[in-house]
């Protein structure tokens, strides 16, 4: 079993940073592998950027060039590092990671960006 906790969201004034954490923990190894997504308010979850398996990085448009994943092995955590965001970017997001054969959730953290 798998267990993905999420932290780092909260409220920041535009044209700020985050740094959103995925850490996994239980007796399956996680790869680099992840998805990150978000969902506002009223709107269906999106993709927004995601490392493969292969280790291809792509982002969404609307974040490409604020936003980058990097990871501690370490830690078994991956990180969502946001900059100068923007209101638009005010979601929850969720991170995806694949863990032995099988993808898991994180639970989800709120990221509020004020004008």
């Amino acid at each position: 079993q798998v267990r993905l906790v999420q932290s780092g969201g909260g409220l920041v004034q535009a044209g700020g940073s985050l740094r959103l954490s995925c850490a996994a923990s239980g007796d399956t190894i996680c790869g680099s592998a992840i998805d990150w997504y978000r969902q506002a308010s009223g709107k269906e979850r999106e993709l927004v950027a995601e490392v493969t398996s292969g280790g291809s990085t792509t982002y969404v448009d609307s974040v490409q060039g604020r936003f980058s994943i990097s990871r501690d092995n370490a830690k078994n955590t991956m990180y969502l590092q946001m900059n100068s965001l923007k209101p638009e970017d005010t979601a929850v997001y969720y991170c995806k990671r694949l863990c032995g054969s099988l993808w898991y959730w994180g639970q989800g953290t709120q990221v509020a960006i004020s004008s």
